[in-house]
């Protein structure tokens, strides 16, 4: 059951098939309810394999034909800087895994630019900063994701946001360029920590034994900066979902059974 004070909450499957598709059912029902008044859906998408299988399970899920995509716009987290049609980069991913299956029209897909598409590493994050500006609310030059998914690496990264690098403590930008990331391409484009944590919802979506012990430090409170994780908080809600095998270090009270 749900901790009455938690500020975030686990939600534990045995495996990550059945967690895909716990998160996919539950992905869509918060879409359709987002939706349900003509209301615009923004979502921000993660890329690697949890990331993949998740958007599978959407494309499979029966209810994925009651959802009005043109309602809904993806962006995402963080993206590789390589070229357009790279396996590497996150939407491409998404589009084979998902958008490629769905009538979304194609202004509501907001990609990052590629490296070859003319604009080097710090136009690209200028321009994404720009277009996520386009859909600012009235306190943010940005909007805020009714879903910011995230994956969590086994040092405790988010989007590309890795532990003590200085891309992690930035608030006075919406977006960066990441050059030398730790882990490859070297090169990459992220949100920053203010846009993602004014997500109305931020869902993190981790399996493995080896996410195990970021996990439970970013349960525990670790400083945000040393295990980005830590840091992202969603408005309303932030659920790790997770399976069994990243479960060892995660306290009885914070797992929600319910959600």
């Amino acid at each position: 059951m749900e901790a009455a004070s938690a500020e975030k909450l686990v939600v534990i499957e045995p495996t990550p098939v059945d967690l895909a598709a716990r998160v996919a059912d539950r992905f869509l029902a918060r879409v359709k309810a987002r939706t349900r008044n003509g209301r615009i859906a923004h979502i921000a998408l993660t890329g690697g394999s949890m990331g993949g299988a998740v958007l599978q399970a959407v494309a499979a899920h029966p209810k994925v034909a009651q959802i009005d995509w043109t309602l809904v716009h993806f962006w995402w987290g963080d993206e590789r800087f390589v070229a357009r049609v790279d396996a590497d980069r996150n939407a491409v991913q998404s589009r084979r895994a998902l958008l490629d299956y769905i009538a979304v029209p194609a202004e509501n897909v907001h990609e990052a630019a590629a490296s070859d598409s003319g604009l080097t590493l710090d136009e690209a994050a200028a321009a994404y900063a720009a277009e996520l500006a386009r859909f600012g609310t009235a306190e943010e030059p940005w909007p805020s994701f009714a879903v910011c998914f995230l994956g969590v690496g086994p040092d405790g990264h988010i989007a590309s946001l890795f532990p003590d690098r200085i891309e992690v403590t930035e608030t006075d930008a919406a977006v960066l360029a990441v050059r030398d990331s730790p882990k490859p391409p070297a090169e990459r484009i992220t949100l920053t920590r203010p846009v993602i944590n004014s997500s109305k919802r931020v869902w993190l979506v981790l399996t493995g034994a080896d996410k195990a012990s970021a996990l439970g430090l970013a349960l525990a409170g670790a400083s945000y900066t040393n295990v980005p994780a830590a840091g992202a908080k969603g408005r309303k809600r932030t659920i790790f979902f997770i399976d069994e095998a990243a479960a060892s270090e995660v306290a009885e009270d914070l797992i929600d059974q319910t959600y």
